[in-house]
């Protein structure tokens, strides 16, 4: 147990990053949730408008991900080891950003009267050109995060502002299927698809550089010492070299305690809050509404746009929360929250007062919204105790394989979903009709089971040890053993 007098630390001003700077590494987190939320949010036009079986088209947006859980890491060792006049994660960035736009645009430029058989392979061919392009941008910039300050309070400042601007594609994306199907902009749907992604495109690019340009790599000038080896030299810099380093770096990324606690706490938030996220419509509209579609919609609509509003207050609050009482602490509060939000669910969605169904929202809003503020921002003090540790600096590595976790929960809980709807026995031929048991399990699944997931999050965070004080002694340590680490001129 940890002791409750915490040491606290004011932010040195020489610490502190402009906002401008902020802001700049935040249009980073908008392009990267932009591109995330448009392949998503576009897809359905391969079913809507080309007739695509769903089952193809859940295996196109299945199937690229698996390349993430070898291409994410990768690119993080890279970025990690790359050494340039322009940083380590810069180059990547920039040219990362402007050939995921070009790739997008031609995905979408769908010709017409083909087999499905060609449009799946030309889809499935195209995207696994687009993610990995999306990983060259994506995992460099992650990483640019964790370097920026090496203050325990304004990385999570920095985290605060990059997740409150990352929210903003989300208000967005909603409209894509409406902006593609209204015939006042275009003929048809793929019409519609190749239009948004011209336009989705200039903004990917136009924004994505951006950081590249304004900001700079804080630690690009501290090389990895010289590595002792018994390779012989022929061996230096081959293949098979440069994979023995990215599997030894892997291995021991995953060796860190303090890592695999936060990566645990992440997938039992984030999919204990994704495993269930279709259950509140079913539950609103079949327990509610009584079986009522478009009323439940609407009611279900409401509570999602006061849950989107309520995100971005969330995401003030935790960072201010986490600066006065430390991270670890502020990952009780706001996590405790939201499971005050998942215990509503069982007395607000209420058949005699429908409208109660936004009144767990706010709460719900915790789950994310705070979790995205404070992992971030720990991960970037596990770096500097690995460094400690190893005499390397592997933000890259680190950020690499916490996403690609958060991604590959991300789908199991997706597909999970599925099954445990059909383990209540819902029938959608029923409509209205569903069996007492049925409704009981949906209640009981969409709100029981992130309570117990929140629950074994807040334990494992609980052992979590890098506090406040302990941070600034491994920061100590640090910069009296390699210097303090500064940017390079522009």
């Amino acid at each position: 147990m940890q002791n409750s007098n915490i040491k606290h630390y004011e932010t040195a001003q020489e610490d502190r990053i402009p906002f401008s700077q902020k802001l700049f590494y935040g249009l980073g987190a908008f392009v990267n949730n932009l591109l995330g939320a448009a392949i998503g949010g576009m897809m359905i036009v391969l079913n809507l408008g080309l007739g695509m079986n769903p089952a193809l088209v859940g295996l196109l947006g299945g199937i690229p991900r698996l390349m993430d859980a070898f291409t994410d890491p990768l690119m993080g060792f890279i970025s990690d080891r790359t050494r340039s006049k322009w940083g380590r994660r810069r180059p990547y960035i920039f040219w990362g950003a402007i050939i995921s736009g070009i790739v997008y645009i031609f995905l979408w430029q769908l010709p017409g009267d083909k087999s499905e058989t060609f449009y799946f392979v030309y889809f499935l061919v195209g995207s696994l050109i687009f993610y990995l392009a999306y990983t060259v941008f994506a995992t460099p910039w992650v990483a640019l995060g964790y370097e920026l300050t090496p203050d325990y309070h304004e990385r999570t400042r920095l985290m605060g502002v990059q997740n409150f601007i990352g929210q903003l594609p989300y208000l967005v994306a909603p409209w894509f299927l409406w902006i593609m199907t209204y015939d006042k902009f275009f003929d048809n749907q793929v019409e519609g698809a190749a239009g948004l992604a011209i336009i989705i495109a200039v903004i990917v690019i136009g924004i994505g550089i951006i950081p590249a340009v304004f900001l700079r790599e804080r630690f690009q000038e501290i090389s990895r010492p010289e590595e002792k080896t018994t390779q012989p030299e022929g061996e230096k810099g081959s293949v098979g070299s440069f994979f023995s380093e990215f599997f030894k770096g892997f291995f021991n990324t995953l060796k860190s305690g303090s890592f695999l606690r936060l990566c645990l706490a992440t997938f039992l938030v984030f999919n204990g809050f994704m495993l269930i996220s279709s259950f509140q419509y079913y539950v609103i509209i079949y327990y509610v509404f009584a079986g009522d579609q478009t009323l439940g919609a609407e009611f279900a609509g409401y509570a999602g746009t006061v849950g989107s509003i309520c995100t971005f207050l969330v995401i003030i609050f935790v960072t201010w929360l986490a600066t006065k009482i430390g991270k670890r602490r502020a990952f009780f509060v706001s996590t405790g929250l939201s499971i005050v939000g998942y215990a509503l669910k069982w007395i607000c969605y209420n058949p005699e007062m429908p409208w109660l169904v936004v009144v767990p929202a706010p709460f719900l809003a915790f789950a994310l919204g705070g979790l995205f503020v404070l992992m971030p921002s720990m991960i970037a003090d596990v770096v500097d105790a690995d460094e400690l540790e190893t005499y390397e600096r592997r933000e890259g590595m680190y950020g690499s394989i916490f996403w690609w976790m958060v991604k590959l929960g991300m789908a199991a809980a997706l597909a999970g979903g599925g099954f445990l709807l059909n383990a209540t026995g819902f029938d959608v031929a029923l409509e209205g009709n569903q069996g007492e048991t049925t409704i009981f399990l949906l209640r009981l699944f969409d709100a029981g089971i992130p309570i117990i997931s929140s629950f074994i999050a807040i334990w494992a965070i609980y052992t979590f040890p890098l506090t406040e004080e302990r941070a600034h002694e491994v920061r100590a340590e640090l910069e009296q053993r390699r210097g303090k680490g500064v940017s390079e001129p522009a």
